[in-house]
């Protein structure tokens, strides 16, 4: 039966020349209070891993994103990057049950503690650059995250969904790919409704309905990105 760091290179693609490297990326700070005689803990490798994910993560939304300006880009970058967000990938390869933690911690839930699966992520990645060089660490990386647009179209707040369907469809269809057109009034002025219809390109999504034209736009693009998920995961 393998162990759980041989499941965690299977998961990942990629066997360390140096497991002694592996082992000292999940060793958690605690580790060392019960044994004194390890060399060192992970927190080294967490500082490393840290900068290569910046610069890993910065590089794909500078590629993908080319109309983004600096903050927009710091944004998304913090988003991607933040421990709530690795502790999630770290979940997904089971980076927890290959964690060495001291009894006590073991005890008090820490195999599962958001901080310490997104330290040890960025461990893990720190490794991978040692082990390996950049060029391999982003491919590894790139292939952990998936979709970057998916992901920050769902860490956008729900009550924007023009932002949220603009993230998901710009890395793919450029910038000016969503159009909305308004193709019909309905009521008085003082009750007037909206209908808009959206685009991306020339395939119509669907229609959306409201008081005002920014009602109708949101409610339309609600209906794209609906539509949209539809099909991916169909």
């Amino acid at each position: 039966m393998s162990t759980p760091l041989e499941q965690l290179q299977q998961r990942i693609a990629y066997t360390f020349s140096d497991q002694q490297l592996l082992v000292r990326a999940v060793t958690h700070p605690s580790y060392l209070h019960d044994h004194p005689e390890e060399p060192e803990s992970n927190q080294r490798l967490e500082f490393l891993g840290d900068a290569v994910l910046q610069l890993v993560v910065t590089e794909e939304l500078f590629r993908q994103y080319p109309a983004d300006r600096e903050g927009a880009m710091s944004k998304n970058r913090s988003a991607l990057s933040k421990g709530a967000f690795l502790c999630e990938l770290a979940r997904q390869i089971g980076l927890g049950a290959c964690l060495r933690l001291s009894v006590s911690e073991e005890q008090t839930g820490g195999r599962d503690r958001t901080i310490a699966l997104g330290d040890v992520f960025e461990s893990l990645v720190g490794a991978l650059y040692l082990d390996s060089d950049l060029a391999t660490t982003r491919r590894i990386v790139l292939a952990l995250y998936g979709s970057l647009a998916e992901h920050l179209a769902e860490m956008q707040p729900s009550e924007n969904p023009k932002g949220r369907l603009q993230e998901l469809v710009q890395p793919v269809h450029g910038n000016h790919a969503i159009r909305y057109e308004v193709f019909a009034t309905h009521g008085e002025d003082h009750n007037r409704e909206y209908e808009v219809q959206i685009f991306l390109n020339d395939e119509p999504l669907g229609i959306g309905r409201g008081p005002s034209k920014k009602t109708a736009e949101e409610a339309a693009a609600r209906i794209a990105l609906e539509k949209l998920k539809t099909e991916t995961s169909a």
